[in-house]
């Protein structure tokens, strides 16, 4: 019994001796730039998977410069923007998208903020000509 605990404790941590420290990242390379105007103005209208309030542009985590790096070389393929975000969409779904498509499935997330809104002015104009109508009522059951 007493063996073990120093085993577990030994096997614990003995994947941290072979860890590697992450290699910096090298920048991109643009070949000029029109592509590198291309590029920044994709990765800014996607939204990194793991921060999920930066873009790829901003974020700094390792997904997001992986991604960086897949978006170049599909761009350097010949994809267009709206194949690349479709590649991006089946891969991470419509989250990925900063602006997401109208469609059924998002209905609720582009026309929710107005039905709310809506919702509550109906509720507040059924207070007012509530409240209008019982200070009439009262009005008229008092005798001057």
């Amino acid at each position: 019994m007493r063996l073990v605990a120093p085993l577990l404790a030994l096997l614990l941590f003995a994947g941290n001796a072979f860890a590697q420290p992450a290699k910096p990242d090298a920048p991109l390379q643009f070949r000029d730039a029109a592509e590198e105007a291309r590029f920044h103005a994709l990765a800014s209208e996607l939204r990194c998977v793991m921060c999920q309030n930066q873009s790829l542009a901003d974020s700094n985590a390792q997904i997001a410069r992986d991604l960086r790096g897949e978006i170049l070389q599909l761009m350097r393929r010949g994809l267009s923007d709206a194949q690349i975000e479709q590649f991006l969409v089946a891969r991470y779904g419509e989250f990925v998208l900063y602006r997401p498509r109208v469609e059924a499935s998002t209905w609720l997330l582009w026309f929710g903020p107005a039905l709310v809104l809506l919702a509550g002015g109906a509720v507040v104009v059924a207070i007012v000509r509530r409240r209008s109508r019982a200070s009439v009522a009262n009005d008229e059951a008092q005798e001057w």
